[in-house]
């Protein structure tokens, strides 16, 4: 029978970016129901277990990464209960897998989870996008663009300055911003997201590029600072700005979030706080 000493829980764990749903590991809700003299058979009540997950992406079709929020809910009276780091784990084997829809991957994920805990789980997915209110880079004073939804083909999923070029005829000053920045700890191999937002002044960039090359970070694995800097260098050496800034707001990790800022200019900092922190 599965029990909690035998999860993956406390223990050291490859990040696998294939799909796998047999990285799910279920624990009888009986090991510990026995414990308070209850019965799955005649509980004394109902109710259901909700989680939220902020780190969820894969890639679609033509390898441009895509992120949600997800949440999702087991039945009390579900058989299992699901370790959450091997939930954490199972979610993450996603990162690298192609998928042709938003609607495909929940009833995906709906369908393993049902099955490891016993019980029909309910899962709902939310673009960033639909939940911007509650925090963005497009709410004042920041009024930013996302730069997310182009239809363009990713093959660098390691940094690659190349990707990024400007356009000498034409001058701006603009505000972009992207969801769609992971990369991994140099330590740990760990998994950091993070929304990163690049304001310059000077030749425009091109916004396909700097979407690829923000991409290309997926697989890299380097300290959130050391990130940020290297954006900060190769935008100012391949496009030139004649300001810019980058700065970039990772999600937490053990109850801390980092979120490093790099300025060709020293100015006050506004606060921000996004969807997924």
């Amino acid at each position: 029978m599965a029990n909690v000493i035998d999860s993956p829980l406390g223990k050291s764990s490859e990040y696998v970016s294939e799909y796998d749903p047999a990285l799910l590991y279920p624990i009888p809700r009986s090991q510990s129901r026995s414990a308070l003299g209850l019965s799955d058979v005649h509980l004394p009540f109902v109710g259901e277990d909700i989680w939220t997950g902020y780190e969820l992406s894969w890639l679609n079709l033509k390898g441009l990464p895509q992120v949600a929020l997800i949440e999702f809910s087991l039945p009390c009276v579900s058989t299992y209960i699901i370790e959450s780091k091997s939930i954490k784990l199972y979610l993450n084997s996603f990162n690298q897998t192609r998928m042709a829809s938003m609607d495909e991957l929940a009833a995906k994920i709906e369908r393993d989870f049902s099955q490891a805990a016993g019980a029909p789980v309910a899962v709902s997915l939310s673009s960033l996008t639909s939940v911007r209110a509650l925090g963005s880079f497009e709410q004042a004073p920041w009024h930013a663009e996302c730069i997310d939804q182009q239809d363009v083909e990713i093959n660098d999923y390691s940094p690659n300055a190349q990707l990024l070029s400007a356009q000498p005829d034409e001058l701006v000053d603009e505000r972009l911003y992207s969801n769609l920045l992971k990369s991994n700890c140099p330590v740990t191999g760990q998994p950091d997201w993070a929304s990163v937002w690049v304001r310059y002044r000077g030749h425009k960039i091109a916004r396909e590029g700097l979407l690829k090359y923000i991409v290309s970070f997926r697989q890299h694995q380097d300290f959130h600072e050391h990130c940020v800097e290297r954006m900060y260098c190769d935008i100012q050496s391949r496009c030139q700005p004649q300001s810019l800034e980058v700065y970039a707001r990772y999600t937490r990790r053990g109850g801390l979030d980092i979120n490093p800022y790099r300025s060709s200019e020293a100015k006050p900092l506004a606060a921000v706080r996004l969807i997924r922190q």
